[in-house]
């Protein structure tokens, strides 16, 4: 109990999270008598960082800043244009399908909110969305980014899950395409029985065949991406440098970036990294400590005089999930909780795999979901609406993802059989 007393009061102080866990798991030392593993912190700090999965993180870090800085994310929203502008809410689909070709480049929910919202949100004003209506559209479609691959926290999960990392990203790609597919219906009845939604903007092909061509080039990135890890041509760290090569030579002959700006890109590419990859090591030492008590054990013992069902389990870790997600960083929960959870996953005969996914999922819910709720802020900022009208408006978007997320936890065939088939083939 002290060490959760420790861990949320330093947090609350406005600690960095890194140290946070990193005092939370020295004041477990000293309150349990194991002053003697002091020593080896270094040992195990180190040691975390030496994991090859961890080099395809700054990858598509990077990938993702330059398509962010070099018009790329631009011509994508002009190409869904041209392809759903015509029809009644038509830039609500595009700002959808945009989200989802974005996420499979950016990997990122929260960059991606971040994105988005700068353009969508009054692009959509000018042509007479509602606000509000707006931002739920763009904070909804956001939640993607973690899950159509390459997927960042895919590949946290599968650091400190140990699991291989190509699987899970093509495990995303079902739930992720299933997600698109609920949030458009929620459009679409938001269109019949809510606010009327604008009549599209009818397309003029001979006109719009330049903005396909730009928008299908650097559409490119993600097929190339998830074709070659799907068919085992590339790792998932190679793929992120054969992205991040072709994200350089398009946006350098589109003229967006400069040589110039490559100190900036990569400076932000290499604080990020380096917040990402403290934070796995403080919580790998967290987690060395707690494993060294015996804690996932009790933990695996409590669990079982509860429940031996695997879907009931699922729904519990997601309401947990949930409700840290509320408050922490999708990926301070991911590294803290998944280690500790993943001796009851094998105990329950669970595929990691589609553990991943559903964590995965249920952790970035946490980004649109108040006190915290980082989407909803970003969002909230660019649509110039109080956080209480922009949540309602989300709540019906955020309800689709839970009864899909509910879905998915139950039927594990729809998280694995993509693997699973790519494997055998």
């Amino acid at each position: 109990m002290i060490t959760l007393i420790v861990f949320f009061a330093l947090l609350f102080c406005g600690f960095p999270i890194f140290g946070a866990i990193l005092a939370g798991a020295v004041v477990f030392m000293a309150s349990n008598d194991l002053a003697i593993l002091y020593d080896s912190i270094p040992i195990q700090f180190y040691g975390a960082l030496e994991i090859n999965g961890l080099l395809a993180i700054p990858l598509f870090l990077l990938v993702g800043e330059i398509m962010n800085k070099g018009g790329l994310t631009q011509r994508l929203i002009a190409l869904t244009e041209v392809l759903v502008g015509g029809f009644r809410g038509g830039l609500a689909y595009a700002n959808l399908f945009t989200n989802a070709m974005a996420a499979s480049i950016l990997g990122s929910a929260v960059a991606q909110i971040g994105v988005m919202s700068k353009v969508m949100i009054p692009e959509m004003e000018k042509k007479g969305y509602d606000r509000a209506f707006s931002g739920a559209v763009t904070v909804s479609a956001g939640l993607l980014g973690p899950i159509i691959p390459p997927s960042m926290l895919m590949i946290i999960y599968g650091v400190v899950a140990v699991q291989p990392i190509a699987p899970l990203f093509i495990a995303g790609i079902v739930p992720g395409l299933l997600i698109v597919a609920g949030l458009a219906v929620v459009i679409f009845f938001a269109g019949v029985f809510g606010h009327a939604l604008p009549e599209g903007t009818p397309t003029q092909w001979r006109k719009s065949v330049g903005t396909l061509v730009a928008g299908l080039i650097p559409g490119l990135i993600p097929v190339v991406v998830i074709a070659g890890i799907m068919t085992g041509a590339m790792t998932p760290t190679e793929s992120g440098a054969v992205a991040s090569i072709i994200a350089f030579i398009l946006a350098f002959a589109y003229r967006e970036i400069k040589f110039s700006d490559l100190p900036a890109l990569l400076h932000t590419v290499a604080i990020n990294t380096a917040t990402i990859t403290g934070l796995i090591a403080a919580a790998t030492v967290f987690s060395w400590v707690l494993a060294f008590e015996g804690v996932p054990d009790r933990v695996v013992d409590l669990i079982a005089g509860v429940t031996d069902s695997p879907l009931v389990f699922l729904l519990l870790v997601i309401v947990m999930m949930l409700v840290l997600g509320m408050f922490l960083e999708s990926i301070s929960v991911l590294i803290v909780v998944v280690p500790i959870l993943m001796p009851v996953v094998n105990a329950l005969g669970i595929d990691p795999i589609h553990f991943g996914v559903v964590c995965t999922l249920a952790t970035v819910i946490g980004l649109v979901t108040p006190p915290v709720g980082p989407g909803l802020y970003i969002a909230m900022i660019q649509a110039h609406v109080p956080m209480g009208a922009l949540f309602r408006a989300t709540l019906p978007f955020l309800a689709m993802v839970m009864l899909l997320l509910v879905a998915i936890a139950a039927f594990p065939q729809l998280s694995i059989w993509l693997p699973t088939m790519t494997a055998r083939g």
